[in-house]
């Protein structure tokens, strides 16, 4: 990509999972867990890069596994939106902790809690060098979080999504059920799809692709960590069609 503390992108959005707030915790949030992704993002702020951020549920409500169990999975879907809501929160106070202004901004209006989302204010709040951590998806059931941090990123112009994850790239099998397995350097939208690896969802993936939106797949214990990743470094998997 780059050399180092040279980022090649000046505005990305960092999509984690909920289950990346647990720590070594089986459920719910891990606060010192919490406060080392701020770190993280604060060390790339410092490059002058703009932030967004997308942080699922599962930590505390997948909607999902609540439908799988026998609940309406509309209301099981709304449910895991205002569990993105709490981590949202949760990151937000983290990052203020740090001196780092940010901005909850939520699909869902909840107006005591977070701003409502509107693209040209969320824009602008970036150009102001705050951190804007999208909450509650989309808005609507039947959609993740992958596809809501695929949009947003889209909206926003983000120039690449930054996921992170518990493993340092896309590997063509679990790695941690089997030690023989590949891990891409690079690998195009259609090769994920037809391969069904898993990196986001099949509607968050065709999003990227058709607006030419690089997923670069990273560790969140990757040495130098996001800042790291960011600037060429480290281990990670670029998703992106082929030239």
């Amino acid at each position: 990509m780059s050399k180092p503390d040279n980022p090649a992108y000046s505005r990305v959005l960092l999509k984690i999972s909920g289950e990346a707030l647990m720590g070594d915790q089986g459920f719910g949030l891990h606060p010192p867990t919490v406060a080392k992704i701020a770190e993280e993002v604060r060390s790339v702020q410092e490059l002058g890069v703009e932030v967004c951020m997308v942080i699922g549920g599962g930590n505390v409500f997948r909607g999902l596994q609540g439908s799988a169990q026998g609940m309406e999975r509309t209301a099981a879907d709304y449910m895991g939106m205002l569990a993105t809501v709490m981590n949202a929160l949760a990151m937000q106070s983290a990052l203020e902790a740090l001196g780092i202004h940010t901005r909850v901004i939520s699909a869902i209006r909840m107006d005591e809690v977070a701003e409502p989302y509107i693209r040209r204010r969320a824009v602008r709040h970036l150009e102001k060098k705050r951190v804007c951590i999208f909450a509650a998806g989309t808005g609507n059931p039947y959609f993740t979080t992958d596809t809501a941090a695929t949009l947003r990123a889209t909206e926003m112009s983000c120039q690449a999504i930054f996921k992170g994850t518990l493993v340092d790239g896309v590997y063509d099998k679990d790695p941690a059920k089997h030690p023989d397995a590949k891990r891409y350097e690079r690998i195009s939208y259609d090769d994920v799809l037809a391969k069904n690896l898993k990196v986001m969802d099949a509607s968050a993936i065709a999003l990227a692709r058709d607006n030419d939106l690089p997923i670069i797949v990273f560790s969140l214990d990757e040495p130098g960590g996001f800042r790291g990743v960011l600037s060429g470094e480290g281990t990670y998997t670029v998703v992106q069609d082929k030239a």
